[in-house]
């Protein structure tokens, strides 16, 4: 097999967090997008589960055009209805038959989607709170046939790109974190909490605007006051979580869209029945979303690749969008913390040929003083993006196991 085309290039430019604006979001995990990232990310990985339990390796499928449309509530201080249920349709190609065995890959979907749903939403009754289906279609010959493998290499699916950066900006870090830290530790201790929060990042010079809308379940408050001195321990939170990565001034405002006016007038609040807003009004889809590494990055170069739910076996949507963050991170990490400033990667496919021989894969890298990479120093990211390429299987492993996050 021929060199890999892997192209290094030293750049001399200013980094994010040199620049004078930066912009950051993410989307959390029940956020009527992310509901639908989760949700297609769940079924494919148990439909790899399925596949390999059964033949040993991974078939054909894609679950990655999953489609959320809102239902309708009414919310009360200390527990509201729903009147509709929300609706998610998981729309994609899978195999339904193998070797003359049928695969029941309706039933696999519905299930890993409910449970996806019911772990990450615990509030949204699954009985009468969401209507669900599934609907898939075989993939194609073209696609099916190109999903075998030149050796023990899979071949590209698609001509497509996959883009990665690092390391995270401190702006980057502290949106990720708050989101993560609000879902996880803080959820715990306050279970008003919905997993629909929202966090939105304002870098002007050294002034940081976070801007967070967070779903508060109704029946864990009792009144207007109850509600402002939630909001009140979210802003501590997450103000304590921006002051661990950062010494810039941070200024953090919390359901902002919010009217006090009336002190029984629950309607101008961010109330929920269930955590999120899809039960109300917010739709949503996969790709529409957070990047593969939980960032919405305006700054960076992005794919428009939806990652989650596509299979990670050969679709480089899915597999070079993985690789390029965290192949960025390992080129990070293995050079002094002064040295590397920034590293950003794009990794082209072409279809049918080997996943681990792509078109072009791009690296730039900036050093913190702006001198040029030496040769050594290009032959040491030359060694990594190579071996990781020659390993890239693994990243279908650390998928199919839930090691690697999609969004």
């Amino acid at each position: 097999m021929a060199k890999r085309n892997i192209q290094i290039k030293s750049v001399n430019h200013r980094s994010v967090e040199n620049e004078s604006i930066e912009i950051v979001e993410r989307k959390g995990v029940g956020h009527p997008d992310s509901i639908c990232d989760g949700v297609a990310e769940a079924v494919s990985r148990s439909l790899c589960q399925c596949y390999l339990e059964q033949f040993g390796k991974i078939l054909h499928h894609n679950t990655d055009e999953a489609q959320l449309v809102a239902g309708n509530s009414v919310k009360k201080f200390n527990g509201g209805a729903i009147l509709k249920p929300i609706e998610i349709i998981v729309v994609g190609r899978a195999t339904t038959t193998y070797e003359g065995v049928s695969i029941p890959v309706t039933e696999i979907a519905t299930k890993a989607a409910k449970d996806y749903l019911n772990e990450t939403i615990p509030e949204l009754n699954l009985d009468n709170g969401v209507k669900l289906s599934v609907k898939f279609g075989e993939g194609s010959g073209a696609l099916q046939n190109i999903f075998g493998s030149l050796g023990n290499t899979p071949l590209s699916n698609d001509t497509s790109f996959g883009v990665g950066h690092a390391p995270l900006s401190e702006t980057e870090t502290i949106v990720l974190n708050i989101e993560r830290e609000l879902n996880t530790h803080f959820h715990a201790i306050q279970p008003a909490i919905g997993p629909d929060v929202k966090v939105m990042g304002l870098r002007e010079n050294d002034k940081i605007q976070l801007t967070l809308a967070v779903a508060i379940v109704d029946r864990y408050v009792r009144d207007m006051e109850h509600y402002q001195d939630i909001l009140c321990q979210i802003q501590e939170s997450a103000y304590q979580v921006a002051q661990n990565h950062t010494e810039k001034d941070v200024t953090i405002f919390v359901n902002s869209a919010d009217s006090y006016d009336d002190p029984s007038d629950v309607n101008n609040l961010y109330l929920t029945v269930t955590g999120t807003s899809a039960e109300h009004g917010d739709d949503g889809s996969v790709g529409r979303g957070n990047r593969a590494n939980g960032l919405i990055t305006p700054n960076r170069p992005m794919s428009m690749e939806a990652t989650s739910g596509k299979n990670p076996v050969n679709h480089v949507g899915k597999i070079y969008n993985l690789l390029s963050n965290d192949v960025a991170n390992k080129i990070v990490d293995s050079f002094p913390s002064n040295r590397v400033q920034d590293v950003s990667i794009r990794i082209l496919s072409q279809i049918s040929a080997p996943i681990d021989h792509p078109h072009i894969a791009d690296i730039k890298v900036a050093t913190n003083d702006g001198t040029p990479l030496t040769e050594a120093e290009e032959s040491q990211i030359f060694s990594i993006v190579d071996a990781n390429l020659n390993t890239i299987h693994t990243i279908t492993d650390r998928v199919v196991s839930g090691d690697l996050r999609t969004f």
